[in-house]
């Protein structure tokens, strides 16, 4: 069952208005795709230039090499390698300088003197702040193209058999997801009964455990996934503790943790619920069970949320509970799917009025879609151009293409819905020689012992199962709504796979930026973004350093700030906590506290930073080297 609206009967009123509907709502998610304005969004960091440039001849050997980027990004301490034409490091080999001014991010390496002529290739790989690996490779020439023994890499970052695997542990996470939330949704709101069905029991339980097997997967595979590609690193203790440091590694942690407290919610619901009879108890009960396992639902959405497109880029407040939204509502609509063919299948008593519940969940869940599915692509396309000339906007149209052929096929599930009626002969009251042989059964077992009596307790109820099964498949509507769930159920797993594949895929106003060599447009106009160093000294061992603050773009409203961390040596810094406050003395406000994400070793960032008014700001930073060590400076800037 799809998107189709309550219906009692077959009225030839309420379904034109009902596929009315339907039709409009994917009327407007079509054409919210195609007139998209060209607003700015941001995700999938992108190379915008470099210094030389791609093909670039020079008459003499520069002292660096320059990347720019459009947007924030996460390097290592090899992550930018130039090579000479024989394949020996012409670099200096010392981690990436970030030489970040205004609203251009841009990171540069140092070139051994003295280089000779010819042909030199820059490798590069970084994270960009939605968390997906990205990398490239260019080359220049000093005096005159050469002859080289460098061949470009071939994959991508977070390509080869770790990507493969990563990927398909994140298919069968957005998998568990749907099954283990709308499973539970399912039973919940449309079929209580199910409760104690032990084929829906199975299917919710099979989510929630590839769920966490896939979750387990991811963690341990984010290492060698953003790094060297190779399995072996997945058990690397430092790499995994990289790991847990960054925004991508405390959401995997956050999933697990709330997939324990769902673990609770499933034996509660299969278990206590399922047992309680009295009708008072149970009503509490669901809506316990309701808020609860609305709460894990939506955490575990955020997880998600928090760490991939929707953190980045412009309105990020708003783009993150939206995510959330659209995820929850592809569980109700997918997951209440699957949960209906194996209702369908495997149980001989869900009723009409199940069926018919179901069809407002996924009429309503359709409606957030929509909603929903039109501002994330206003954020991630931006153009038509970007829309039908990169594989983001292309994948976007194929995702729609498939939601209508899966609305087609609900329509055709609406109308069996219309005829379903439910049997009018109970099957433990249905005339025959299957009754009376139940009788004789059930008479026998009166004088023999319990096992015996076991024994054909069993009998009883695979007999009670197979006229229930007679009479189920006797029902032609029943058996042709069965038909149509199967086959939406067959369209929503290719639309799952295709969705999975837009969230690891660059987004369509990136992938043109990069083509087009232009920097991304993530900051109006307006504002002038604002870059600081602050000296400290926490008076302890190690404990001197300078802190470089950048806030873009410098307006009021909201803002992405990073903060850059470089010990007494010049490189970057690690420190156990690092806390910011934004005061405005001149209006009284503040201090409004900030408590930016680690990124990388030394380099933190917040998004979203909202900034109420424009004036001479005060930044208070507070850093801490050492269990007792801290100190805090401040600077003022003005903002806005």
């Amino acid at each position: 069952m799809s998107a189709t609206a309550p219906n009692p009967g077959p009225s030839p009123i309420r379904r034109p208005l009902a596929a009315a509907a339907l039709l409009a709502a994917l009327i407007s998610l079509v054409f919210g795709l195609l007139l998209a304005g060209a607003g700015p969004a941001s995700a999938h960091a992108a190379l915008t230039g470099s210094d030389p440039s791609d093909g670039a001849v020079v008459d003499t050997a520069p002292k660096q090499v320059t990347l720019s980027f459009s947007e924030a990004i996460a390097l290592g301490d090899d992550s930018i390698r130039v090579l000479d034409p024989s394949g020996k490091r012409a670099d200096t080999q010392a981690e990436p300088r970030d030489l970040t001014e205004g609203g251009t991010v841009r990171y540069g390496v140092s070139l051994h003197s003295g280089l000779p002529d010819g042909t030199y290739t820059v490798a590069w790989q970084a994270i960009s702040a939605d968390s997906h690996p990205i990398s490239g490779a260019f080359t220049f020439s000093i005096g005159a193209p050469s002859e080289t023994t460098v061949a470009l890499p071939s994959q991508e970052a977070g390509g080869g058999p770790v990507g493969v695997v990563y990927d398909i542990a994140r298919y069968t996470a957005y998998g568990g997801f749907v099954l283990l939330v709308g499973g539970s949704a399912f039973v919940l709101v449309c079929w209580r009964g199910g409760a104690t069905a032990l084929p829906m029991q199975r299917l919710v339980v099979r989510g929630w455990l590839a769920l966490t097997a896939a979750t387990l997967v991811m963690l341990l595979l984010r290492n060698p996934y953003t790094g060297s590609g190779k399995f072996a690193d997945a058990f690397d203790l430092a790499g995994l503790q990289s790991v847990l440091d960054t925004k991508p590694g405390a959401a995997l942690v956050s999933r697990l943790l709330l997939l324990g407290a769902a673990a609770l919610f499933i034996a509660v619901l299969f278990g206590t619920y399922a047992g309680r009879e009295d009708e008072r108890e149970k009503k509490d009960l669901t809506f316990g069970l309701a808020v609860g396992g609305g709460v894990v639902a939506t955490g575990i959405a955020a997880t998600w949320a928090m760490s991939e497109h929707a953190s980045t880029g412009i309105q990020t407040s708003i783009a993150m509970p939206v995510d959330v939204l659209h995820l929850l509502a592809v569980a109700a609509w997918l997951g209440g799917l699957a949960s209906l063919l194996v209702a369908l299948y495997r149980t001989p008593d869900i009723g009409s009025a199940a069926v018919r519940r179901f069809s407002a969940v996924a009429f309503g869940s359709v409606v957030v879609l929509a909603a929903t599915g039109i501002y994330q692509s206003w954020r991630q396309v931006g153009s038509w151009s970007a829309l039908t000339g990169t594989r983001y906007g292309q994948l976007l149209i194929l995702k729609v293409a498939l939601i209508a052929v899966l609305l087609a096929v609900a329509w055709f599930s609406r109308r069996w819905t219309g005829r379903l009626t439910d049997s009018a002969v109970a099957p433990e009251e249905a005339p025959g020689e299957e009754a009376e042989s139940g009788s004789e059964l059930e008479d026998a077992s009166a004088d023999v012992d319990p096992e015996r009596a076991a024994q054909l307790a069993r009998q009883r109820a695979a007999l009670t199962a197979t006229k229930k099964k007679r009479i189920r498949d006797a029902d032609p509507e029943r058996s042709g709504l069965r038909r149509s769930v199967l086959a939406e159920a067959a369209v929503a797993v290719v639309l799952l796979a295709v969705t999975t594949m837009l969230t690891s895929t660059e987004p369509g106003r990136t992938e043109e930026e990069a083509a087009n060599g232009t920097p991304s447009a993530s900051a109006p106009a307006a504002g002038s973004p604002v870059n600081l160093k602050m000296p400290f000294d926490t008076g302890g061992q190690n404990g001197k350093g300078t802190v470089r603050i950048d806030i873009e773009p410098g307006r009021t409203g909201s803002n992405d700030l990073h903060v850059w961390i470089d010990g007494s040596d010049g490189k970057p810094m690690d420190v156990p906590e690092l806390k910011l406050a934004l005061t405005l003395e001149s209006k009284d406000i503040g201090p409004l506290p900030v408590v930016p994400d680690r990124l990388a070793e030394g380099h933190w960032s917040a998004s979203a930073v909202q900034i109420p008014m424009a004036g001479d700001w005060k930044i208070d930073v507070t850093v801490r080297t050492s269990d007792i060590d801290q100190v805090t400076i401040d600077k003022n800037a003005k903002i806005g």
